[in-house]
């Protein structure tokens, strides 16, 4: 009996060793797993973040939708690449929870103590398998997001282009009626130039016998002295019969100009630099301007239309001759006659 108790604490000697190794080498391998988890946990979260970053970045940022995409595929192809490391760990942890359950179900002594680290390593590993579904998901909503970028892309490049394509031809259409327009303007001013030379011929035949009437440049110019007295506003008898030629010039004209033509007969009252004497006027703007309205009032009334005829002053402001000779300041006083387009 002695000899079989001895034999009973050899084999419990034995036995102790072994289970306690086995006990220590499953707290390092829960450990380590424990440290995977935690490892990779932080590397998917900051995976996780990184993405969130990158999604929010894309879409702002539409001008640089290529470099951001190719960023999407790096850390797509990263986070594959994780998930295939985590799905490895999870079938060696699944290795090492049957392993362990093997060994617990040969072992029926095993403590509470054991258990409780068995239930442990499970919740462990569930966690893990959840964590992966959550990545997996969230690969999947990174898919779908950049699916509709590059849908929206390709809209955009289509809007684009067709956007192109209607300012081509809005810019052929544009050019080809600016061609038309120069065209047009070149014929009204060439037909305008035509009637200038023949009323401007025409006023030469009535006016020839005058030598104080002269064209100038592309004027009929009148002096002062020849319409009106010094100082006055009012047309003199020799003025008024002056204009009444000139009246019916213009109305012969007018009968042949065609009715597309927005033609005008501009009527310059010009002063020399000396002031105005007397009360009736204020400066020699007022003289000039009083001088061309009396000449457009007389057309008017002898049926030139008045829709045809324009008054300005300009005083002394534009003078012909810059001298200061008796001979100077009487070219500067004069009324000027311009057919030309309102």
């Amino acid at each position: 009996m002695a000899l079989a108790r001895a034999r009973r604490r050899e084999t419990r000697g034995d036995y102790w060793p072994g289970f306690v190794d086995a006990m220590a080498s499953l707290l390092l391998v829960m450990i380590f797993l424990l440290s995977l988890f935690m490892l990779a946990q932080f590397f998917l979260s900051q995976e996780i973040s990184g993405r969130d970053t990158l999604l929010s970045r894309l879409q702002s940022q539409i001008s640089e939708l290529t470099e951001l995409l190719a960023l999407e595929r790096t850390g797509q192809n990263d986070l594959r690449q994780s998930l295939s490391l985590m799905e490895s760990n999870l079938s060696e942890a699944e290795e090492e929870r049957r392993r362990l359950q093997q060994l617990l179900s040969s072992q029926s002594g095993a403590t509470a103590e054991r258990d409780s680290a068995l239930d442990q390593a499970t919740a462990d590993l569930n966690e893990e398998r959840r964590l992966s579904a959550r990545a997996r998901s969230q690969v999947d909503l990174l898919n779908q997001q950049l699916a509709a970028l590059r849908r929206q892309i390709a809209s955009l490049e289509t809007a684009l282009d067709a956007s192109e394509d209607r300012d081509r031809e809005s810019q052929t259409r544009i050019a080809d009626l600016g061609s038309r327009l120069n065209v047009a303007l070149a014929q009204r001013v060439q037909e305008l130039s035509r009637y200038r030379s023949d009323f401007f011929g025409r006023l030469r035949e009535i006016l020839s016998d005058r030598s104080d009437i002269r064209v100038v440049g592309d004027r009929f110019v009148f002096q002062s002295e020849v319409l009106f007295a010094s100082g006055a506003n009012e047309l003199s008898p020799v003025g008024v019969e002056e204009m009444r030629k000139l009246a019916d010039a213009i109305i012969q004209l007018s009968a042949q100009i065609p009715d597309e033509i927005n033609w005008v007969l501009r009527v310059d009252g010009h002063t020399d630099a000396r002031p105005v004497s007397g009360e009736r006027f204020d400066s020699n703007w007022e003289l000039s301007s009083a001088r061309s309205i009396s000449v457009v009032e007389f057309l008017a009334s002898q049926g030139v239309p008045p829709n045809r005829l324009l008054a300005a002053g300009f005083g002394e402001f534009q003078p012909i001759d810059p001298g200061d000779s008796p001979e100077a300041l009487a070219r500067n006083r004069r009324i000027e006659l311009k057919l030309t387009e309102r």
